[in-house]
């Protein structure tokens, strides 16, 4: 993929890629381990009984067959996989400094970053309301370049959001329970359901981006104002309208707050100017005192 990027977009690519891993190795490599490690157990083999084993792990088929005591030996399973749901949609090219899917980006490729430090498989589904992209899960460094890379070169060709369609998408390509990073900034409401029937199967992290123009807008404007996934246009007089938007705003994220708390998904909300190094830290710190 490489000879065909932009000498920009390949330094672009290469950047978050060492920042990826400079801050994973740095910060927080083993608070992620600590937080998402598994739980699973698998057999390993058999064993002599010796005094002091716990005898609630004898075999009685085998000690049978044996005519001594033999154990049943289980290690932990610890490899994981997760999947990052990536919100592609015209709402996250929205944004001043950097655009909302930039960040999304940033986001995946560090917790991608992790994951692989700590022997997980990760997979990527670029959604609109369409699935753009489906990349399945491996291990590796060249893998999570390729997830960055498909991330900031990916030309949409959906406009609006449908994360009920990447949620069964989802649903189809894997039958093993992953943890799932849903990366979006959640501008639709078509996923209630089968989000909560997905939820039974895969854990899932809820990852909203906004701009800070969402929550503040400028005062004493006339402003236009153009909705990216329909392109309806709106000009606006902003004078007196900040509680507006910011009454929409807490509107809004109380109602995914309280849908994703009754469904026991994890949620976070980030917005671009917000160091979301630190407040990915905090929920690794938050979830492993809850296990």
């Amino acid at each position: 993929m490489s000879n065909l990027l932009s000498p920009e977009l390949l330094q672009k690519i290469q950047n978050i890629f060492i920042r990826s891993h400079h801050r994973v190795n740095d910060i927080f490599a083993g608070e992620y381990e600590s937080a998402f490690r598994g739980q699973g157990i698998e057999f390993e083999e058999f064993r002599e009984y010796v005094p002091g084993d716990d005898v609630r792990q004898i075999d009685w088929n085998v000690t049978a067959r044996q005519d001594k005591p033999f154990i049943k030996l289980f290690r932990e399973e610890r490899e994981q996989t997760i999947f990052f749901l990536v919100d592609s949609s015209r709402s996250l090219q929205f944004g001043r400094d950097k655009n909302k899917l930039e960040v999304a980006t940033e986001v995946a490729a560090l917790l991608a970053y992790a994951a692989i430090k700590n022997n997980d498989k990760t997979g990527l589904i670029i959604f609109s309301d369409v699935i753009e992209k489906y990349i399945p899960p491996k291990k590796g460094r060249g893998h999570v370049w390729n997830i960055i890379a498909s991330l900031l070169t990916h030309k949409p060709r959906g406009v609006k959001t449908s994360i009920n369609n990447a949620v069964q998408y989802l649903l189809r390509v894997t039958h093993r329970p992953s943890i799932c990073f849903l990366i979006s900034d959640f501008y639709d409401d078509s996923y209630h359901d089968s989000l909560r029937v997905a939820g039974m199967r895969h854990e899932f992290v809820a990852i909203r981006i906004l701009d800070p123009l969402e929550n503040k807008m400028p005062s004493g404007a006339l402003m236009d104002f153009e909705d990216l996934e329909t392109g309806a246009r709106r000009g606006i007089d902003l004078k007196g309208q900040q509680s507006v938007v910011l009454d929409h705003q807490n509107k809004k994220k109380e109602e995914l707050k309280l849908y994703f708390g009754t469904n026991k998904i994890d949620f976070l909300e980030l917005t671009s100017d917000t160091d979301y190094v630190d407040v990915l830290l905090k929920y690794f710190i938050k979830r492993e005192k809850r296990r």
